[in-house]
């Protein structure tokens, strides 16, 4: 795909995002190496903005560079991604809680409608790969961010979406799509979250949500231990 006819550091911002988005979606996996002449050929330009656009995302810490093999996608430590969540969980228990005050019928039926649609993706799409990770992702991030939203801290959402482009989506889309047990322990705690919603009650909205975000934060940490031997270097 050719990038955009931007040209220094606009075009240096481009294909940082556009390199960073193939990541996050798992179009290039954790661990992958980033090669400049072919990321160069993709998107048709020279080697000095592709070069330039990953020294900055090597400063965001999304990818590192290692002897004899350059550019290569970061894999979180396990330590890491607990620590992001349990900040991620007091985030999104605050919005919640600010949510319950403010939410209405319409949207407590959104937030119905997209945990239902994110289920519904998920069964009908398990051993597809990235096409069904994509789809439960982007239902899974409607849930969550139209909570962030409705909570009225414009700051307060914009640091819970900080934390979560920390890490690459897909492997979270990847373990509630490939393990029914996962699934429909997901479902469930998006629909207590929703009860305590729309009950409006504030301090439950905040503990639901709470215990499903460190729950998640878990099952993705342990998800790269079990994977350490192969491609984490602690």
């Amino acid at each position: 795909m050719a990038a955009t006819r931007k040209t220094g550091a606009a075009l240096v911002d481009d294909l940082a995002e556009q390199i960073r988005n193939r990541i996050m979606t798992g179009e290039i996996p954790i661990g992958a190496q980033l090669r400049q002449a072919e990321l160069a050929s993709n998107f048709g330009v020279s080697r000095t903005p592709v070069r330039e656009a990953l020294r900055q995302l090597q400063t965001s810490g999304l990818i590192e560079v290692l002897p004899n093999k350059g550019a290569v996608v970061s894999v979180p430590a396990p330590w890491d991604v607990r620590e992001a969540y349990e900040v991620r969980a007091e985030l999104e228990a605050l919005a919640a809680a600010r949510a319950v005050r403010r939410i209405t019928r319409d949207q407590i039926d959104q937030l119905r409608a997209a945990n239902q649609e994110m289920y519904d993706l998920s069964v009908a799409g398990r051993g597809d790969g990235v096409p069904a990770q994509h789809d439960h992702r982007r239902s899974n991030d409607v849930f969550h961010t139209l909570i962030a939203s409705i909570s009225g801290n414009a700051r307060l959402s914009k640091a819970i979406n900080d934390i979560n482009e920390t890490f690459p989506r897909n492997v979270s889309a990847q373990l509630i799509v490939n393990d029914s047990r996962h699934r429909d322990e997901n479902f469930q705690e998006h629909e207590r979250i929703l009860e305590a919603l729309a009950d409006g009650d504030a301090q439950r909205a905040a503990d639901q949500m709470r215990e499903h975000v460190i729950k998640a934060g878990e099952q993705l940490a342990r998800w790269y231990e079990l994977r350490s031997s192969t491609v984490f270097r602690g």
